[in-house]
Formats: C-alpha cells, structure tokens, sequence
C-alpha cells in the first residue's frame, strides 16, 4: 500500500558539496547538497538568494564545486553553519587555484571542479547557477585505472528528511548492461 507523503522531494541522498568563490576578494566556501547535472560537462546549483557566496559566484562569473570524502564530515557541516560574512572559512582548509584564478578549490577534497557561470536562473527564493565544468582534477588515489571510483572517493551524501549525512554503498551493478537480460521481454 502507498502512504501519500504531500509534495515532498524524495530525489535525496544528494552529493554534498564544498562550493568555492571569491567574495569581495578572497575565498569562501559553503556546504551545497542542491546540486545538479545538466549534461556532461556542466553542473547546477541551488542556493537561497540570502546566501553570502551567490554575490562572488556572480561578481567573478566563476566557482568550484569541491567533492568531501566522509572524513572531511564536521569541516563540511561546519561551512554550511557558519556566515562567510562573518568567519573565514578559508583557514579550515589548504586553498589553490586553477586555470580560472577566481574559483578557490580545497586541496583536501579528493575531487575539485572548477566552473565557469553560464547562467542564473532566479527563484523567488533561490538562485540557479548553471556552470559549464572547465577542468576537474582528482587525487590520484581514488583513481582506478585512470577513472574516477567513488569506493575510494567515500563521498558524503545528505538527506532532508531526517538531515542527515549518510555514506555511500557499493557497486552491484554494471549501468547500461545488466539490463540487456530483459531483451525480447514482452509485457501483458
């Protein structure tokens, strides 16, 4: 039997995420678990128009979106409790810059895109950032064959129905493949 739960959102778990900008000049980073895969190479972000980092994403055009492995927990929840107006979140982590000067990255994520502001979409309450992903870099060991693997990666994942962190699973399954099986199935 189905439980009618309202217009609830249940897309959760979502990637958490570090997302870097410089901000009247100097690096900041705010936790964001709204984030979104619009094709291949470019990403969206969902971020509350009160937020202090939306004024540098959009003075400077550019962000990075920072991937946190599960050991990185209390600095990640901390960025999403904590002002940038009124903290440096900055000093929690070792900074470095890309090819786009303007997109702060945390060296201590295992995985680190820097993106270039296509788009903002305008929310009475939100603002969209639509970014197109200019260069992703990866520590080489969550590498496996010269590919990402999230086993090692260990990403952090968020739900909000009981906000909470949770830790990814394994692998069962090959995309695209094990549901070749069903070929030549033929519905009643």
């Amino acid at each position: 039997m189905k439980i009618e739960l309202g217009a609830q959102n249940c897309l959760y778990p979502m990637p958490t995420t570090l997302v870097g900008a410089t901000v009247e000049g100097k690096p900041n980073f705010i936790t964001i678990a709204h984030v979104g895969i619009m094709d291949l190479g470019s990403v969206s972000l969902g971020m509350a128009k009160a937020h202090y980092t939306n004024a540098g994403i959009k003075e400077n055009g550019t962000f990075s979106v920072n991937l946190p492995s599960a050991d990185m927990v209390k600095e990640t929840d901390y960025c999403g409790l904590a002002s940038g107006k009124r903290v440096d979140k900055a000093q929690l982590f070792h900074i470095f810059y890309g090819n786009l000067k303007t997109a702060p990255m945390v060296a201590e994520c295992p995985i680190n895109m820097e993106c270039k502001l296509i788009k903002v979409v305008d929310f009475p309450k939100h603002d969209v950032f639509i970014g197109e992903i200019v260069t992703t870099y990866a520590e080489d060991a969550v590498l496996t064959d010269g590919a990402v693997d999230y086993g090692k990666v260990r990403p952090l994942l968020f739900t909000m129905v009981d906000q909470s962190y949770w830790m990814l699973g394994k692998r069962f399954a090959k995309a695209w493949s094990i549901g070749k099986d069903l070929n030549g199935h033929k519905s009643t």
